[in-house]
C-alpha cells in the first residue's frame, strides 16, 4: 500500500469526543518510551506528525490521523508510565480501555513491544486482558536495529514462546525499525487487507 496522503484530524479526550466516521481505525499502544510516535511516522512517510520526546509519557489524548482520506491511524496514551500521579494513570486507563471496547470503528489495534527487553509482566497481563475481551490486536516488535540480527531473534523468540505457554494461538506478528523502515511494508500490506473487510459497526446495520 503506498501512503499518499497523511494528516492530523483530532485529539480527543475521551472516546466520546471521537470523529463520528465510517472508515476503519488502527490504533497503535504500548508502554511508554516503546517507540510508537517514531512508529507511526515512519509508516505514514512524515518525519514530525506523531510528536515524539525524549520524555516519556507525552502522548495524553486519543489522537486521530486521516490517511488516504480513507482510514485512520489512532496515536493512543501509552500505558504503564509510573512517573504520572495514581489518579492520572486511572484517567488514562479508562480512556484507554474505553476506546479499545467501545470504538466499533477499530478494527486492529497494534500492541508495541521493545525488542530490547525480557518479557514484561504488564505487557503480558495487557495481552491477556485483550484476549479476555475479544479484542483483534497485533504484535509490533520495535527497535530492532537496536540489537544484533542474533540477538533480536533471540529476544523476540522469548516474547513469542513466553505467549506460547499463555496461548493457544498467537496473534499477528511484525518486526519493525522506526530507522531502517523495517516491517513497514508488511503492516501497511496488513492494514491494506483489512481495510477490506467490512466494520463491524456496518454489520450491526
Amino acid at each position: 500500500m503506498l501512503v499518499n496522503t497523511a494528516r492530523f484530524v483530532i485529539s480527543s479526550p475521551e472516546v466520546g469526543k471521537c470523529p463520528t466516521t465510517n472508515k476503519h481505525e488502527y490504533a497503535f499502544i504500548g508502554r511508554s518510551n516503546v517507540g510508537k510516535s517514531s512508529l507511526i511516522n515512519m509508516l505514514l512517510g512524515q518525519k514530525d506528525l506523531a510528536k515524539t520526546s525524549s520524555k516519556p509519557g507525552k502522548t495524553a489524548l486519543i489522537n486521530h490521523f486521516l490517511v488516504n482520506d480513507s482510514w485512520y491511524v489512532v496515536d493512543l496514551p501509552g500505558y504503564g508510565y509510573a512517573s504520572r500521579g495514581k489518579e492520572d494513570r486511572i484517567i488514562f486507563d479508562k480512556m484507554i480501555r474505553s476506546y479499545i471496547l467501545e470504538r466499533e470503528q477499530m478494527t486492529n489495534l497494534f500492541l508495541l513491544i521493545d525488542s530490547r527487553h525480557k518479557p514484561q509482566k504488564i505487557d503480558l497481563e495487557f495481552m491477556d486482558w485483550l484476549g479476555e475481551n475479544g479484542v483483534p490486536f497485533s504484535i509490533v516488535f520495535t527497535k530492532l536495529d537496536k540489537l544484533s540480527m542474533t540477538a533480536g531473534k533471540n529476544n523476540t523468540a522469548l516474547y513469542l514462546e513466553e505467549l506460547l505457554a499463555r496461548w493457544e494461538e498467537l496473534p499477528p506478528v511484525f518486526m519493525t525499525s522506526s530507522e531502517d523502515k523495517r516491517g513497514r511494508d508488511e503492516i501497511l500490506n496488513y492494514i491494506e487487507e483489512m481495510n477490506k473487510l467490512p466494520l463491524l459497526m456496518d454489520s450491526k446495520e
